[in-house]
């Protein structure tokens, strides 16, 4: 069926007095339009759908949400598992998230499967902390994470509290695929379904637990930090205002402060337009405020909370950025010194990273004694070495990748922004009692384990058209596999389209210089982008940043070459 076909079947189907059947009245004649809604179904991967809110075999509506969460329960009822132990549902601050997340504990009641529902936002990795704690079969959370304000999505998480992969998210998709969007899904309206105990609703004791886990994971005493450092945080209006700021307030820090502009829930982000907090431009509001109270540190969270990123004093009045790859080594080397000092350090300690995120925090982990794992992108891929680590008797110490993603903790098996924050306030902290700033540490490892610079592009094509250049740009890679860019030598391409070593198959090339400089490149799994990474390393950061920019611009000189 073309899309044309799909356009004129939802038409038919649609009552009159569904807002969907105006909606795509007002496209009627609109070719591009029609196309771009109906040209696929939206995909089921990465764990999930993620896509704009709106009428369209491509798009996150009500019908699309039903059909996977159906398609969930099948899978569930057929996976000979306990019902019983349920499935844990949260949802954030974006339009439809909650409605999301009641379609489905009504759905997934309607199969018999019981549901926890929170009653209202949530971060991300509370979700995963819950389905360890309840020993639930998996989780839903209705979100898009770091996306525009038209998007929204649909997470899915298994029993080990990770995003779903392999084997489980291919027999989801299967049960998925196989009905059809305008089927009659079972369905039990929700008070009846709270009122037959087929749904419970989740409140502060699901809270504290997980806060109280996360407080766990400190690493230094009260008296080896200064609490009293001036700190700025936003949620930018998303899930992380509630828990940040009551952490703040039971650990001491007496000047903490948030973005007030930010602090509430607005699923139209009004203040900041797209929600990342790895875009600098969402710091503004921050930096405003960051100056009036004399702030050492920025601290940013996207609407799921499950992404941290931060901003550094320059001691001048101005703030400067720290990328993820930065973060993460400076969280490594505190959380190990941290544990060495005093003896917590595991004798046989695992670090996960993604193979393309840099390698400051693997010399600093090798520096400790502490193996490293690589991984694919994405924290399912990260958080399923795990078990594959703790198999070889390998203790989990950390896991991070360049997208400003933490998961400091084992109990939690997707990135935690709230745990990365709290661990980011107190090295400040630390880093103040001890007559330092966290510039000052950072150079500090910059001096003991070499300059590692770093740059990130993402080339956005959106449509079927993008889709069409972004595989021919990584046609033209794989196939000619150049010897040269620029003045840089190719020493190896490793390519991972068919699996590399121990790491499963992946469309992504990685490009290793005889200098030891390298660039990766690889399509997005949620948005319409390929994205390139740079990474050099020298004996001082000038030289270093003047090598990634060059390995940039030749690069993109390949790039902007194929149509």
């Amino acid at each position: 069926m073309g899309y044309m076909e799909r356009y004129e079947e939802w038409l038919k189907k649609l009552p009159e007095a569904h807002p969907f059947h105006a909606e795509l009245l007002a496209i009627k004649g609109d070719d591009a339009e029609i196309k771009d809604r109906f040209y696929k179904e939206i995909e089921f991967g990465t764990a999930g759908l993620r896509g704009i809110f709106g009428a369209g075999t491509n798009r996150m509506n009500e019908f699309t949400v039903g059909r996977a969460t159906q398609g969930i329960a099948n899978f569930i009822l057929g996976s000979g598992e306990d019902v019983n132990r349920g499935v844990v549902l949260a949802y954030d601050s974006r339009y439809n998230s909650k409605e999301f997340a009641q379609l489905a504990a009504e759905i997934l009641a309607g199969n018999g499967i019981k549901a926890y529902l929170f009653p209202s936002l949530r971060p991300t990795p509370e979700l995963s902390f819950a389905i360890r704690s309840f020993a639930a079969l998996g989780g839903i959370n209705m979100t898009a994470s770091h996306n525009p304000k038209e998007y929204n999505g649909y997470k899915v998480y298994w029993m080990d509290g990770a995003q779903i992969s392999g084997e489980i998210s291919d027999g989801m998709l299967k049960e998925i695929l196989a009905l059809d969007l305008f089927d009659s899904f079972k369905r039990i309206p929700l008070e009846e379904a709270i009122e037959e105990r087929k749904v419970r609703m989740l409140g502060e004791e699901m809270d504290l637990a997980y806060l109280d886990y996360v407080m766990s994971m400190r690493q230094r005493s009260d008296d080896e930090i200064d609490r009293t450092i001036p700190i700025v945080y936003t949620p930018l209006n998303g899930a992380g205002s509630i828990p940040m700021q009551k952490l703040a307030a039971d650990l001491g820090y007496e000047n903490f402060y948030i973005v007030p502009e930010q602090k509430d829930p607005d699923p139209e982000f009004t203040t900041v337009g797209y929600p990342n907090p790895e875009d600098t431009k969402a710091f503004a509001l921050s930096e405003e405020l960051g100056r009036k109270v004399g702030a050492d540190v920025l601290i940013a969270t996207d609407p799921d909370s499950d992404r941290m990123a931060v901003e550094v004093s320059d001691g001048k009045g101005g703030y400067i950025p720290l990328n993820g790859n930065q973060t993460g080594a400076l969280l490594i080397a505190y959380m190990a010194r941290s544990m060495y000092e005093k003896g917590k350090l595991p004798a046989k300690a695992a670090m996960i990273k993604s193979i393309v995120t840099g390698n400051f925090g693997r010399v600093i982990c090798e520096n400790f004694g502490i193996r490293v794992f690589d991984a694919l992108t994405g924290f399912k891929n990260i958080c399923g070495v795990i078990p594959k680590a703790e198999d070889m008797g390998y203790t989990y110490f950390f896991g991070y990748e360049e997208s400003i993603g933490c998961a400091p903790g084992v109990e939690i098996r997707d990135k935690d922004g709230i745990c990365a924050s709290m661990l980011i306030m107190e090295l400040a902290a630390w880093c103040r009692r001890n007559g330092m700033t966290l510039l000052q540490y950072l150079d500090s490892l910059y001096k003991k384990y070499g300059y590692y610079a770093e740059d990130q592009v993402s080339l956005v094509l959106k449509g079927i058209e993008g889709a069409e250049r972004i595989g021919r740009i990584m046609d033209v890679f794989r196939g000619n596999k150049p010897g040269k860019f620029g003045r840089f030598v190719v020493d190896k391409c490793t390519d991972y389209i068919d699996g590399y070593k121990d790491v499963p198959a992946s469309n992504v090339l990685i490009y290793k210089m005889t200098d030891g400089n390298w660039f990766a490149m690889r399509p997005s799994g949620t948005e319409p982008k390929i994205k390139f990474y740079f990474y050099a390393k020298s004996d001082n950061m000038d030289e270093s940043q003047e090598l990634v920019k060059d390995m940039r611009t030749a690069v993109g000189e390949m790039v902007n070459s194929i149509e």
